[in-house]
Formats: C-alpha cells, sequence, structure tokens
C-alpha cells in the first residue's frame, strides 16, 4: 500500500516537538490497585495539546492500564485525571471527550463500513444528511473514499484498522486513544501505517495517546513519549532524547539496544566504578592494535557471535576484560560471506568517550574523560 507522496513527505519533514503549554491530559498522583497489585503506582504526567504522545513498556509496566484510567474504563485507587484542565476522574467515559482506537477494531460485522464509522453521530442523534457527510469526511480522511457499502470482512487489516481509526474521528474528540493498534497487522503494513497515522494526526491536529510495546513504533511516531515500567514512569522525553540519554538502566535496555558495562569491567574500561551504557552504533571495530584517539574510549576483545540482517551486521565481542559488547555496522560495502568470516577475530573497539554514558540514581551524565 503505497502512501501519496505529500503525505510522506509531511510525515518525514514534520520537525520534533517539545510539549506544548497547553495541557490536553494531565495526571497526577494516580494510583490503581488490584487487590495486592499495583499496577499504576503513583504516576505524574503531562501531555500538551496537539502531541503525538507515546507510552512505550512491556507488558504488565501499567500503560493501558493508564490509558484506560484516561478513557474512564478505570478509576484510579488515588490521584486525579484533567483533560483540559477539567477534572474528570469521576465522569464517566462517554461524557469525556475522548474516543479510543483499540487493537481487535472492534467493528460490527453486521454494519456497513458507512454504518460503523457513523454509529457514534447516530447514538448522539446526530440527522442523517449531516451524518453521512460526516462519516464520508473520516472515510476520505483515511483514504477509504467509496467503501461505505462494504461490510468488514470484505476488507484487509490495515483497512479495518482505518475504518476503526474514522469511527472515533468521525466524532471530532479533542482526545484520541490508541491501545496498540498495529500490533494484529504484519511488519511491511505496520511501518505503513505508523506514517499514515502520524500524517493523519498531524492533519487533523488533535491530541494523540498512543499506547505501544513496541520501541521503533514510538521512536518513529511519537513528539514525545513515557517509558513505563514496574507501574511507574522511568522517562519521560523526546524520541531523540531517550535514545540518546537513557535516565535509567531499564531504559537504555529497553529502549533499542545497549550494552551496560558495571562492576570491575567498568573500573577496567572507563577508569572509574559505576555503570554506563554505549549505543551499538556508536562502537568501531579496528584492529587490535589499532591505537585509539585522544578522546576516545576503547577495548580489546575478540568476536565471539556475528549475526547478518542484511542492511547491517551485529557483532557480540567478548572483552579481555571480561563482558560481552554488541556493536552494530551498516553493510555499506560488506557481503555477508565478508561480515560471517570475521568471527572468532581479534579486535580492539572504540568509541568517543562522550557516547558512554553513566546511568546513576535515576539520571543521564556523560562519561568525563578520563585524560587530557
Amino acid at each position: 500500500m503505497a502512501l501519496p507522496l505529500e503525505i510522506r513527505e509531511a510525515a518525514e519533514a514534520a520537525p520534533t516537538r517539545s510539549a506544548p503549554a497547553v495541557s490536553a491530559v494531565r495526571l497526577e498522583g494516580v494510583e490503581k490497585q488490584f487487590d495486592d497489585v499495583a499496577a499504576v503506582d503513583g504516576i505524574d504526567l503531562e501531555v500538551g495539546d496537539g502531541e503525538f504522545f507515546s507510552m512505550l513498556g512491556p507488558s504488565g509496566s501499567g500503560k493501558t492500564t493508564t490509558l484506560r484510567m484516561i478513557a474512564g474504563f478505570e478509576l484510579p485507587t488515588k490521584g486525579r485525571i484533567l483533560l483540559h484542565g477539567h477534572d474528570v476522574t469521576r465522569v464517566p467515559p462517554f461524557e469525556r471527550d475522548v474516543n479510543t482506537v483499540f487493537q481487535d477494531y472492534a467493528l460490527f460485522p453486521h454494519m456497513s463500513v458507512g454504518d460503523n464509522v457513523g454509529y457514534g453521530l447516530m447514538v448522539r442523534k446526530v440527522g442523517r444528511a449531516l451524518r453521512r457527510e460526516r462519516v464520508a469526511d473520516a472515510l476520505r480522511m483515511v483514504r477509504l473514499d467509496g467503501y461505505e457499502g462494504r461490510r468488514p470482512n470484505q476488507l484487509s487489516g490495515g483497512q479495518r484498522q482505518r475504518v476503526a481509526l474514522a469511527r472515533a474521528l468521525v466524532n471530532r474528540p479533542r482526545v484520541l486513544l490508541l491501545d496498540e493498534p498495529l500490533g494484529a497487522l504484519d511488519l511491511k503494513l505496520r511501518e505503513e501505517m505508523q506514517i499514515e497515522l502520524k500524517a493523519i494526526q498531524q492533519q487533523v491536529g488533535i491530541t494523540f495517546i498512543y499506547v505501544t510495546h513496541d520501541q521503533e513504533e514510538a521512536l518513529t511516531m511519537s513528539d514525545r513519549l513515557a517509558v513505563f515500567n514496574e507501574g511507574r514512569i522511568e522517562q519521560v522525553g523526546a524520541p531523540a532524547d531517550v535514545y540518546e540519554h537513557p535516565a535509567t538502566r531499564f531504559v537504555a535496555g529497553f529502549v533499542g539496544t545497549s550494552n551496560l558495562l558495571a562492576g570491575a569491567v567498568a573500573q577496567a574500561i572507563v577508569g572509574r566504578a559505576g555503570t554506563f551504557t554505549i549505543r551499538p552504533e556508536k562502537i568501531r571495530i579496528a584492529d587490535p592494535d589499532a591505537a585509539p584517539g585522544p578522546t576516545e574510549g576503547s577495548a580489546p576483545g575478540r568476536i565471539k557471535q556475528v549475526v547478518y540482517v542484511g542492511p547491517d551486521t551485529r557483532y557480540i565481542v567478548t572483552l579481555d576484560a571480561g563482558a560481552e559488547l554488541t556493536v552494530t555496522q551498516q553493510n555499506l560495502a560488506t557481503s555477508s560471506t565478508e561480515a560471517l568470516a570475521a568471527q572468532g577475530r581479534a579486535v580492539r573497539l572504540i568509541w568517543q568517550r562522550h557516547h558512554c554514558l553513566a546511568i546513576a540514581d535515576g539520571r543521564d551524565r556523560r562519561e568525563e574523560e578520563t585524560r587530557e
């Protein structure tokens, strides 16, 4: 499914934004207890008006429960939820100016596409002529013009997902909540829908709050994101900030691939105690007798394993100091045979010192240079 050029260019050229001044959603000390389990353990969060905001985390981290509390499907045990400055903590879902898109689409199989999209308008007793006009506009927005008469079982997975999106948008909510809406799609279609969703959000200009466990999805689509772990938020920030400057050990390991140096290994390689992280693409592989530059750190080792994945290759290197680091290199001029032949070779890993980040007490600090 090829996207129109203007939509692709709009999505690719859009700048990353920090949170706007106006708050669309605000959570204050929100907790959710299920029996003895704290699904959400006292979080504070603010989402700006017009933001594409993602809540990222593994299964059981509290992100979906948080989304359901914003929607009104779950009531918080403690704390407050505000939508555009109004306290809606005890307000029922149908009185909140939000709509939700689910992973399973939740379309009515016996209804046509047009009736599915217009169902919420019918419940609100919107007149037939205006309802037909609004449905046509919503379907045009998701590029399903002329599909009004079809049934959901006549559509592909991507088309059904766009119908669900049109049904949510037709009511013109100020906040749209999306609970892993692309999880059931295959990889290629999911990647296309990521770009399309972002372009639609920019077109309509409403707040999107998007739940996902897919790190690449969150990094691709979000203006900002929150990383959840065990009911708490570990870090909030722009995708580049979270990826390049993880605040905690969990964020470093969960958002993308990261290498951790700790204990005696850190002392031997970095020159001081602590926990440090280096992204695999920041490391280069050199001959074992190569000398690092004055601003570089290095460590000798041996290539234990080579994983060739087409556009790039992952090298697992066992360090002489005792740990393992993963190195990612683009295959600009390397064949699979050449890459795989490197297994077992002695090497020296080299990186810029400012790419080695110290992680302590939830704060991110760059490695201090250990020599002039």
